[in-house]
């Protein structure tokens, strides 16, 4: 089945991009107004975009009057904002951020999350995340009713528990990361695994010859 996306509803651009497009990595984002007031929200429009420089990419839509949101509005005031990572511990923690609380709500008080300071910039990072990045606002895209931050990470906070610090190997399945699905409501664990060894040109041709 096809469908023309110009004739399409928003809402069901969503549904059927948002079902499609998964399983999707949660970025639990914490920002601080210019105000001072806090603020919690998990994203999962959210990944890498690279590493040199070191980017990450959040896409928040706006609410339905257009103005944007807590996140969005924080972090195009004071060009910062923290990426925590969600492990399945934290998830009832994370789902009750997405309440649509006031400005002046905050969700980290209200979830009893408790949070360390950031080292270089002033949005909090999530204590109990497995992975916290800092990160400053590299460029924002207003795109129609969604506003897209690229963020370059400036600080990566891992608990030391899931890393060798001489390898940098990172214990990724011990982390327990959560991510969104389909539907709403709908994650998934990261524990049904299966691995490929990426292949090269000269293996290819190698094969080709015995075959």
């Amino acid at each position: 089945m096809e469908f023309d996306f110009s004739k399409v509803a928003t809402p069901d651009r969503y549904k059927l991009m948002g079902s499609s497009i998964t399983p999707r990595p949660i970025a639990w984002v914490t920002t601080i107004s210019g105000e001072g007031l806090r603020n919690a929200a998990p994203y999962s429009f959210f990944n890498m975009m690279g590493a040199e420089p070191p980017l990450v990419a959040l896409g928040m839509m706006r609410r339905a009057d257009g103005t944007h949101k807590d996140s969005a509005a924080n972090i195009l005031e004071t060009g910062e904002f923290v990426v925590n990572l969600v492990s399945e511990t934290d998830s009832a923690a994370m789902n009750f951020t997405c309440i649509d609380g006031p400005p002046d709500f905050d969700e980290l008080t209200a979830a009893d999350l408790q949070t360390f300071p950031s080292s270089v910039i002033g949005a909090p990072r999530i204590a109990s995340a497995p992975v916290a990045m800092e990160c400053r606002l590299y460029q924002s895209i207003e795109a129609g009713k969604t506003t897209i931050a690229l963020g370059e990470v400036l600080r990566f906070h891992i608990d030391d528990a899931f890393i060798d610090p001489e390898r940098l190997h990172v214990d990724t399945l011990a982390m327990n990361l959560v991510a969104r699905v389909h539907g709403a409501g709908w994650y998934a664990r990261t524990t049904d695994l299966f691995q490929m060894t990426r292949p090269t040109f000269e293996q290819w041709q190698g094969e080709q010859q015995d075959a």
